[in-house]
């Protein structure tokens, strides 16, 4: 059962008709207590299926070690959205509700392969002497 009704699918693919490069979205699941995993999945699946630039890649936390290490996961469900090159744009939990609206946000950014910030932060972060890892926390309301 698909979790986007018909008319969402069609305004989720007149949002990503103008995706100028292709995006992975590489999901990260797991077999058991994984609240939510397998609705994540479906939805990243979904969405993959309204634009030709976006495909879904899906590791298991547990067995695929290798890519979880490669990607920096650290939680399930978890979704790594790269493009041309790998940003660091991660997606921790279900995107549901406003976090969906910051999916698809994500994926025109990372398709796009830059990001319009303002002169002073710019600046901000050209000064940075070394990496900064920035995690924003939401719940559902």
């Amino acid at each position: 059962m698909p979790l986007l009704d018909d008319n969402t699918r069609e305004l989720v693919a007149a949002e990503l008709a103008g995706l100028k490069n292709p995006v992975k979205l590489v999901m990260f699941t797991q077999e058991f207590e994984c609240q939510y995993c397998g609705e994540t999945r479906h939805l990243c699946e979904e969405i993959a299926e309204l634009s030709d630039q976006i495909s879904v890649e899906v590791y298991d936390f547990v067995a695929d070690k290798d890519k979880v290490d490669e990607y920096g996961i650290d939680k399930v469900p978890a979704i790594a959205v790269v493009g041309a090159k790998d940003y660091g744009v991660r997606l921790y939990g279900i995107p549901s509700g406003y976090e969906f609206a910051a999916l698809l946000n994500d994926v025109k950014t990372v398709s796009a392969g830059e990001v319009e910030l303002m002169p002073e932060t710019t600046a901000f972060l050209e000064g940075l002497k070394e990496p900064l890892h920035i995690q924003v926390y939401v719940t559902p309301t």
